[in-house]
C-alpha cells in the first residue's frame, strides 16, 4: 500500500497540466503570485506527461521537500521520478478542481494511463486514479509537496496488485521434502 501511494503521490506532483478553470480572489481575479504559482504547477505537470524536466529547476526550489510515505524527498528525487515514470509508461492528469492564492495551489485530479512495467509496486497495465495535491509556494517556487488519495481507491488499486505468496499459502514444489 505504502509503494502504491508513493507512486500516486509522485506522480500526483504531476500538479496539472492544464487548466480550464481558474483560481480566483475573492474580487474575481488572481493575483500575480498565484498566477505564477499556478504557471509552477502546470509546468510539473507536463513534465511528467512529456518526461522533459528541463524547467523543474525553475519552478521548484532546491531545498524543496516533498512529503511522502517513504519519508521527506527533495527536487532531485522529483526529477529522477518524473524520468522513471515517462520510460515506464503514459499518463494524462484531468483537473477536477484547483484553487490558488499566493502561498498555495491546491488541486483536485484524476490520473489515468497505462505501466508498461511494474512500478513502485504498482503492477502493468492502465491505472485510474483520483487524489488531491497541496503545494506551498514562495517566491513563485514549489517548496513543500503533500499528497492525499481516497482510501478506497487504494484499495481498489491494492486489490488489482498480484497477491504475494505467504509460508501458510505457498504451494510446495515437487522437490520439496517436508
Amino acid at each position: 500500500m505504502r509503494k502504491i501511494f508513493f507512486l500516486i503521490s509522485a506522480a500526483a506532483i504531476s500538479f496539472l497540466p492544464a487548466c480550464n478553470e481558474k483560481a480566483s480572489t475573492t474580487s474575481g481575479e488572481m493575483s500575480d503570485a498565484a498566477k505564477k504559482n499556478l504557471d509552477a504547477f502546470h509546468a510539473v505537470a507536463r513534465a511528467f506527461e512529456t518526461g522533459d524536466i528541463s524547467q523543474i529547476d525553475s519552478v521548484v526550489a532546491s531545498d524543496f521537500v516533498d512529503h511522502t510515505p517513504k519519508g521527506d524527498m527533495g527536487r532531485d528525487s522529483l526529477k529522477a521520478t518524473i524520468t522513471r515514470m515517462k520510460s515506464a509508461g503514459t499518463m494524462k492528469t484531468e483537473i477536477k478542481k484547483e484553487l490558488a492564492d499566493d502561498d498555495y495551489v491546491m488541486g483536485w485530479l484524476r490520473w489515468t494511463g497505462t505501466l508498461n512495467v511494474p512500478m513502485d509496486g504498482m503492477p502493468a497495465g492502465p491505472f485510474d486514479m483520483s487524489g488531491v495535491e497541496v503545494v506551498r509556494f514562495k517566491d513563485g517556487k514549489a517548496v513543500e509537496h503533500w499528497a492525499f488519495m481516497d482510501a478506497a481507491e487504494m484499495m481498489k488499486m491494492m486489490s488489482s496488485m498480484p497477491q504475494q505468496q505467504t509460508p501458510s499459502t505457498a504451494t510446495p514444489s515437487s522437490t520439496d521434502k517436508r
